[in-house]
Order: C-alpha cells, then structure tokens, then sequence
C-alpha cells in the first residue's frame, strides 16, 4: 500500500469514528438542536478559516457569485439535514436514526436521475428494493425502552428528511466541479451560521464549562476538523474504498448508543439495519449481481 492510500485511509477512518460519536455529544449538550447546530456553524467555520489561511487555500479567483450562491444553496440544505438529524436522535435512538439516514445514496439516485440526467440500473433498483425492504422492518418494529410509538415514528421521519436534504447538498456540490471542497464548506457553515442566529440568539446562552465544551467540540472537531479529514480522504482514495470506509460511520454510532445509553438494536432491527447498509454498500461500490463475491464463486464452483 503506498502512502497516498495509507494516509488517506487513515485520514477517512478517523473522520468516520468522529463522525460516529457527534450523536452522544449533541445529547449531553442539553441544547435544542437550533442551538446545538448554530454554534457548531460557528466553531466550525472559525476552525475551516484558519485552516484555509494557514494553508493558503482561499483564492478569490473562486469566489464568483454563482459558486456563492450555489454553496450557500448547499448549506442551507445541510443545515436542515443536521437540524432535523439531531432531532432524530432522542426521538428514536442515535442508532436508528444513523441507519434510515444511510437511506441517502437512493435520495441521491432518485435526484441525480431528475436533475443531473443520471441513469438509473437495473442493479441500482434492485439494491432500492434491499434497503426499502430494510426500512419496512424497521419501522414496523416495535420501539425498545423508553420510546414512544408516536416519537419513534417522527423520529425515523425526521431521518429520512434528514438524508433527502443531505442528498440535495451532495447534488448542488456535484454542480460546484472544480471548486475547492474547504472553501464550499466554509460557505456553508457561514450560511448555516447567519440562517440560524435569529434563533439561536433568542435563546439562553449555554451554561456552564462542560456545555460549551461539548459544543466547541462540535464546531472544531466534528465540523472543521472532520470536512479537513474527510476531504483529504476523498483527494487520496478510489472511490470504491472511500465508499467502504464510510460504513465505520454507522457501526461506531451503534457502538456509542450501546455502551452510552444502553439502547441495543432488536432483532428485526438489526436485519432491517443490515439490509439498508448492505444496499447503500452496494450502490456505493457499484456492485451488481454478477460482481458480488459469493454469486461469482458459487458460478465458478459450478462450471467446475
């Protein structure tokens, strides 16, 4: 393994495991999620402009006015995609709602078909099928502990909404070809920033160290310092293997939520969460019926 793919690996798998953890720090925060994503806007900003200065990546030869314009676009929806991912977790765990939000790449597929003229595979379909298959099981179970039926059901709503705004930020970045990544995430959080601080400020104040501890952390770590690893990721890797790291994101959540809060995914849940990450996997990766390892040994045994 050469050092691009050594580095990048280990750059995407750390992104992944921070990722995985922001659901425990946006509960023990106590904020509402205007709060908690307000203040992650602006940390994480303040962390990406230092970055992008000490780096030497902000050329104002790309700031024109329809790459502002689409960025701030694409933040408005990532702001939504937090805002309503957030208020996904208390309402139907971290882990549930880490799963239906892996639902993305078929919103992304749906919107890349729409708008970008995308074509839509046979394969692709059938991993559709697969994860809708998953999200049937899991909204037809029962909710574990002390969840409402009604709170577990808006919560996977709430994640769904999630995944459909996180997938119409990926489309308008798709648009943004060739402008550097940093720089449409520093729009973005800015955006994100000046679109909530009506709400936000109207609200207390965090009190108390471990408050605004939790939430710096947000901002530095799970924004600014997760994009700069994500993207350093992105830049190394072929694409197949950015998509297989991804899916640490999800397991390291699920490990949170157990050991953190004790929730434990039912059976029925664990298939329908499995059948979901199993057809993102396979829409990211590309995999078609032929390409899957066990349907190719299984023929090669045959002709044997």
């Amino acid at each position: 393994m050469d050092t691009d793919m050594r580095r990048g690996s280990a750059e995407m798998t750390a992104a992944m495991l921070i990722s995985g953890t922001i659901g425990w720090f946006v509960l023990m925060s106590g904020q509402p999620v205007t709060g908690v994503v307000f203040w992650r806007c602006i940390f994480g900003a303040l962390t990406l402009a230092v970055f992008a200065v000490l780096f030497g990546l902000i050329d104002l030869r790309h700031l024109k006015m329809r790459v502002v314009a689409l960025s701030a676009l694409g933040g408005v929806a990532i702001v939504v995609n937090w805002l309503l991912l957030f208020a996904a977790y208390p309402r139907a765990s971290i882990s549930i709602a880490t799963m239906v939000y892996n639902t993305q790449p078929f919103m992304l597929l749906g919107l890349g078909a729409l708008f970008l003229g995308e074509k839509i595979t046979i394969s692709k379909l059938c991993w559709l099928s697969v994860s809708f298959t998953g999200m049937i099981a899991i909204v037809s179970a029962k909710p574990a502990g002390a969840f409402e039926p009604s709170d577990y059901l808006a919560g996977i709503a709430l994640s769904l909404g999630a995944a459909f705004f996180y997938a119409i930020a990926a489309i308008v970045t798709k648009l943004l070809k060739g402008t550097p990544p940093h720089l449409i995430a520093l729009v973005q959080v800015i955006t994100g920033a000046a679109m909530l601080a009506p709400f936000a400020l109207a609200a207390p104040l965090p009190q108390g160290a471990l408050q605004w501890t939790l939430l710096l952390t947000i901002g530095v770590v799970h924004t600014g310092i997760m994009y700069i690893l994500l993207y350093g990721a992105i830049q190394r890797l072929p694409t197949h293997v950015t998509g297989a790291l991804s899916f640490i994101y999800p397991i390291a959540a699920i490990l949170v939520d157990r050991i953190a809060f004790g929730h434990a995914l039912q059976p029925v849940q664990i298939a329908g969460s499995a059948a979901i990450l199993l057809a993102a996997a396979g829409t990211n990766l590309g995999w078609t019926l032929r390409s899957m390892p066990l349907i190719k040994q299984e023929s090669e045994r045959r002709a044997s």
